[in-house]
């Protein structure tokens, strides 16, 4: 219960005492123009309010990623927890907020191009292919599975099929017409129908006495997770919970609304403040898990039970607590959500071709060219099983936010700014994406004791790299 509270109590502290200071480092400058004036051209470059941009932000990094990171994560224990505030805070929101803020400082460029900027063509070239096929990767999970759910709750002639077609339509719509058309309305009220969620999920916590089953980290800090041999608790935890605690995703979206801010003061609200909202929610749906069942050793079993699906938990838990209206939101929650991460996504994906070929996206034939090929490789990935596409996914995901957190370490030392705050971070999600890769069952399934010893190998060489670039 305890842990709990200072886990929520710190995460808000981080926003206000950490994320002023994160600030300050970069040096946000009110006077200077942003790209969404400068560069303005009716499609991607429009100004926002920034309260519009934080909840579409919001929504393009949270989707279902923290509800269901959370779920599966909170099989762990409260360790979980630990996790979500320290590396939301000093690895996440930091992410997330240079991320945005570079690209508004380069004129909205995406991120595969400030990776390149900061860490060589030949990475960028890598990079610009690797985040195209995470975008794809995104889209087409986001496809998938919300169709495999609309298909059981509707009749039997919309089929799975049926509903790829009716999704896959609308992603099309969504990726051409200008940002403010269609996420621009629909985004902030579907962001902000998720936090009311959340509202009623906290309520429930303490109203209905689940809070006194959550179990404090001083007491279980440990793995406390079913078959926890094969599922270590590193790296396995720090690439279950990435939405709520650091994604690479998330480096793909912030570009978006660079687009868009009027005013660099607003990047801390919007970037930072999105990501700690994230956090909150990551958090609040580990405690109702680890709770809802009685304890976390009840939540592994239900999560055997249900073969891992956590969408099933997450209607389960929504279901009993909030009763119909619950099971309204529940159904936005795991339908309606990963759609806007979904079309997001692919919307990345054409301005990450856009930039790499610098072809102007202002015409609507432009945009069309870009993203037929997209859409037909997303399509296709549709056809291939869902868990794998997921999998692959998750680790994709942890091995940009790395890349981009080396990018950024570069960038201050480049500033000569405190860049000890991005390298400590960019050490360790480089220790975690070796070992996953090295242990895991879609990876190479190499014992522990090897994946533990490339994962403080492959981080000593990058800092060796990295002093000798600070030296130069």
């Amino acid at each position: 219960m305890y842990s709990f509270i200072l886990a929520v109590i710190g995460l808000i502290l981080g926003y206000f005492l950490y994320g002023k200071f994160v600030e300050r480092i970069f040096g946000v400058n009110p006077q200077n123009e942003t790209p969404a004036y400068t560069m303005q051209d009716g499609v991607d470059y429009i100004p926002m309010p920034w309260w519009k941009a934080f909840l579409i932000q919001f929504l393009n990094i949270a989707g279902l990623g923290p509800i269901v990171g959370a779920v599966l994560g909170a099989a762990y224990g409260p360790v979980a927890f630990v996790w979500i505030v320290l590396g939301n805070i000093l690895g996440g929101a930091v992410h997330d907020y240079f991320s945005g803020m570079i690209s508004i400082r380069m004129g909205g460029m995406s991120i595969p191009e400030i990776i390149g900027k900061y860490l060589g063509l030949s990475v960028k070239q890598f990079m610009r292919g690797f985040t195209l096929l995470l975008m794809i990767l995104v889209g087409a999970a986001f496809i998938s599975g919300p169709a495999a759910l609309l298909s059981s709750l509707t009749p039997s002639y919309l089929s799975k099929g049926i509903w790829v077609a009716i999704i896959l339509t609308y992603y099309i719509i969504a990726t051409l017409l200008p940002i403010d058309k269609i996420i621009g309305r629909l985004y902030p009220i579907f962001g902000l129908t998720l936090i009311i969620m959340v509202i009623g999920i906290t309520y429930v916590i303490f109203s209905d006495g689940y809070i006194h089953d959550i179990p404090e980290v001083w007491n279980n800090l440990h793995n406390m997770k079913d078959n926890s041999s094969k599922f270590p608790l590193f790296p396995m935890l720090f690439v279950t919970i990435s939405c709520g605690a650091i994604s690479g995703f998330h480096a793909t979206q912030s570009p978006m609304m660079a687009r868009c801010l009027k005013n660099e003061k607003e990047g801390r609200k919007v970037f930072f403040g999105a990501m700690v909202t994230e956090g909150l929610v990551a958090l609040i749906w580990a405690a109702i898990g680890m709770s809802f069942y009685g304890g976390v050793h009840q939540l592994n079993s239900a999560i055997s039970g249900y073969n891992g699906e956590a969408t099933i938990i997450i209607q389960e838990i929504s279901n009993t607590t909030l009763g119909t209206i619950g099971g309204i939101l529940a159904i936005l929650g795991v339908v309606a959500a990963p759609i806007t991460t979904g079309d997001t996504a692919f919307r990345s994906a054409r301005l990450i071709v856009a930039d790499f070929l610098s072809f102007p996206q202002k015409k609507v034939w432009n945009r069309v060219l870009v993203s037929i090929p997209l859409f037909a490789i997303g399509f296709t990935l549709t056809q291939v099983k869902f868990d794998i596409v997921w999998r692959y996914m998750f680790w994709s995901n942890q091995v940009l936010a790395t890349v981009v957190l080396w990018a950024i370490t570069v960038y201050l030392a480049q500033q000569k700014k405190l860049y000890i705050i991005t390298l400590l971070t960019a050490l360790f999600m480089t220790a975690v994406v070796t070992n996953y890769i090295l242990i895991a069952p879609e990876g190479f399934q190499l014992a522990n004791g090897i994946g533990y010893l490339f994962g403080i190998f492959v981080p000593l060489i990058c800092l060796v790299f990295f002093a000798r670039f600070v030296k130069k």
